[in-house]
């Protein structure tokens, strides 16, 4: 059972400290391996970065400078059926956009004729061997966790017809399957990775890097440990789905005669409520149309994340609260939600945006006059200064459920007879409610009081409510997209046996408010300005679709964690 870090975990403040920085720091005070440390950040080319690569990114390159060392970029570029260089250049760019730069960048498929040589090394001092089985038979062979495998009829053959196999299927000889390198180990290993594992198979395919000359390639077990070996990597750092991987790990390095070779640390994965990090799901989102495609801002993936108009620095503040664990643990997404919070809070403008509006006619405010208010762009309490001034008109427009014609006891906003504040504005109070035949409120007639300029009282009189507003007039028309956790329940896989968890997407992940008015005074702001829409929550522009004349924004994150209502009511 994993563990639970619950939404308010405040591990951030505290000095980064876990398992595999004191194994580096020992490493650093003991001259462990003679060289600085050395990390390495090893991504497959066949998808996009998500969340739980974030977590590795920070670790590794984080570990790097922390302790003086380097940090490398490898593409475990070794399945030419699934990877492509848009996947290599969109890694380069998430990582560059996380703020973090490598030291030196290596591509797997560059080790091939060294990962071929020490194939052959294997082969010549008996610990490997050609197999003409097929996968099947291999993979019946091995037994089972209680019965030790059988040992292949090839496993017998000798140096001599080993190494002519093998030199022929470099050659490419050979049809893909008709032969696999194993290493020659123990088929009574209680590690079943150990039971005589594949090094090398035969794939004919077009390799985005090595085009049609190279035809064997190495399984990822073969060429991981090797590659961090060949860059002089101290410490491999893995997520514990790759513990049992350890065994091969070292026995490679040591058998390729690797002095004071890597060793293979793992650590907890990140594991996300509300959240897949499964490539292959996220794929199954994409191509099944659940979302719009893989920078969708509902996705997890860096693309999604940046599109959706969250920093890289509340990804790394998350990161480092998260922390490293040898124990699973399951994150609840309100921790996230509360580091981009946290990042937004005190450097974002505030700004006025209507997202269901109903028209407020001030009946005794002059016609055609415009009032020019005097408006701070951040609280008292945040360190920025700036200002803007907003029109106040005789026809404003505010949110719809800022009114009730027939309140209940604790609502505090409009109400017929009753007083309110408007930000930076003046106090109203609503005289009359105007309806259409079909008995919909389309228009509230009020007063307001000039001696109220500003939004305080010279006689000292209360009122509860503060409502956020636009004046009608001066109101730019925007689409405003509320993005939301992408799924209903935490755990997305924990539904019945026979459904899967695209039923747990959730239909109201994405609402788009079509007929949003917002202040004027974002039309001067660079594209990319941040905001926090008073009272709704935390936006940007679309990058891709929002226009000078057709604004679209996205919400990054609101104000509070409105889930956490619902989970208390459940």
């Amino acid at each position: 059972m994993s563990d639970t870090i619950p939404a308010d975990h405040n591990s951030a403040l505290a000095p980064r400290r876990d398992f595999i920085r004191e194994m580096v720091a020992d490493d650093v005070a003991n001259g462990h391996f003679g060289r600085a440390p050395a990390t390495r950040f090893p991504p497959e080319p066949n998808g996009f970065l998500h969340m739980g690569h974030a977590k590795s990114i920070c670790l590794n390159f984080g570990i790097a400078k922390e302790f003086g060392g380097t940090c490398n970029l490898r593409f475990d570029d070794t399945n030419p059926a699934t990877e492509d260089v848009k996947y290599v250049e969109a890694i380069k760019r998430d990582i560059e956009w996380l703020g973090f730069q490598w030291d030196a960048e290596y591509y797997a498929s560059d080790y091939f004729e060294k990962l071929y040589d020490i194939a052959e090394g294997l082969v010549r001092r008996d610990k490997a061997y050609v197999d003409s089985q097929t996968e099947q038979q291999i993979r019946e062979g091995r037994g089972t966790v209680t019965t030790p495998g059988t040992p292949s009829v090839y496993r017998a053959r000798s140096v001599e017809e080993n190494l002519e196999l093998l030199r022929r299927m470099r050659a490419g000889e050979f049809p893909d399957g008709a032969h696999v390198l194993r290493a020659k180990i123990d088929l009574a290993h209680p590690n079943m990775i150990m039971r005589d594992p594949l090094l090398l198979r035969i794939r004919h395919a077009h390799h985005y890097r090595r085009g049609n000359d190279w035809c064997i390639y190495p399984l990822y077990d073969f060429a991981h440990g090797l590659s961090d070996a060949i860059e002089g990597i101290t410490r491999s750092l893995c997520t514990l789905e790759f513990k049992d991987s350890r065994d091969i790990y070292d026995w490679l390095v040591e058998e390729a005669g690797f002095v004071k070779p890597p060793t293979q640390i793992e650590f907890a994965r990140l594991e996300l409520d509300y959240t897949v990090l499964s490539k292959r799901k996220l794929l199954r989102l994409v191509n099944d149309g659940h979302v719009s495609g893989w920078d969708d801002p509902r996705m997890p993936t860096m693309a999604g994340l940046r599109r959706r108009g969250v920093r890289p620095d509340a990804i790394r503040a998350f990161a480092d609260a998260v922390g490293v664990t040898r124990n699973k643990q399951r994150v609840e997404i309100g921790m996230f939600e509360h580091s981009i919070r946290d990042d937004l809070n005190m450097i974002v403008p505030r700004v006025l945006c209507v997202m269901n509006p109903i028209k407020v006619v001030l009946t005794n405010f002059p016609e055609g006059e415009v009032d020019e208010l005097d408006a701070s762009y951040y609280p008292h309490d945040v360190p920025l200064t700036g200002s803007r001034k907003v029109p106040f008109t005789r026809e404003l427009y505010i949110d719809r459920d800022d009114f009730m014609e027939d309140p209940p006891k604790k609502f505090f906003r409009l109400a017929p007879g009753r007083e309110v504040r408007l930000r930076y504005a003046y106090f109203i109070t609503c005289q009359d409610v105007i309806k259409n035949d079909a008995g919909e409120i389309v228009e509230l007639r009020c007063t307001y009081d000039p001696a109220t300029r500003g939004g305080d009282s010279p006689d000292g009189r209360k009122v509860q409510g503060t409502l956020h507003w636009v004046s009608a007039s001066h109101a730019v028309e925007c689409e405003v997209r509320v993005y939301d956790r992408l799924f209903a329940q935490p755990d997305p896989d924990d539904v019945p046996d026979d459904q899967d968890f695209l039923t747990a997407i959730n239909p109201q992940s994405l609402v788009r408010v079509t007929e949003a008015k917002i202040e004027p005074s974002v039309l001067r702001d660079a594209a990319d300005t941040r905001y926090q829409f008073e009272r709704v929550g935390y936006f940007w522009r679309d990058p891709d679709d929002s226009r000078e004349d057709a604004l679209v924004f996205n919400r990054i994150v609101g104000l509070r964690d409105s889930w956490a209502k619902q989970v208390t009511k459940k």
